[in-house]
């Protein structure tokens, strides 16, 4: 299991407790330190079952400056789909966190208890 936080966020924190508390093994990744190319973020969106623009934080600075709540510039469409990765991968701030990507191929992002419950160590299996 890996978690990609940023050690400023809270709800990163929070996750960080609660895969401890529950004794599971993980690794941490600082994303904003060591940012994931666009080829791991695609395999990432695809194991959350989301597009790029669903895991962007377009109140984020960058983002303004990007225009990225301008759906003219930024259309949301397949066609525009490798624009939105690349943006994410050369600005980390604007991936939503925390991402834990789970052993049994899944992942969330982990912003609620509901999404961080279903990561967890003795979850119900998923069928």
């Amino acid at each position: 299991m890996e978690i990609w936080i940023n050690p400023r966020c809270g709800k990163c924190r929070v996750a960080v407790h609660a895969l401890d508390d529950a004794g599971a093994e993980y690794t941490v990744r600082r994303y904003l330190e060591d940012p994931p190319s666009s080829a791991e973020l695609e395999t990432v969106l695809q194991r959350l079952g989301l597009e790029p623009w669903d895991i962007a934080r377009t109140d984020e600075p960058v983002a303004k400056d990007l225009g990225l709540k301008d759906q003219a510039a930024w259309p949301r469409t397949p066609e525009t789909r490798i624009r939105w990765i690349a943006a994410l991968a050369q600005h980390p701030i604007l991936i939503q966190r925390p991402i834990i990507t789970a052993d049994d191929g899944h992942a969330v992002v982990a912003r609620t208890e509901e999404a961080l419950r279903g990561v967890l160590p003795g979850r119900k299996q998923r069928k």
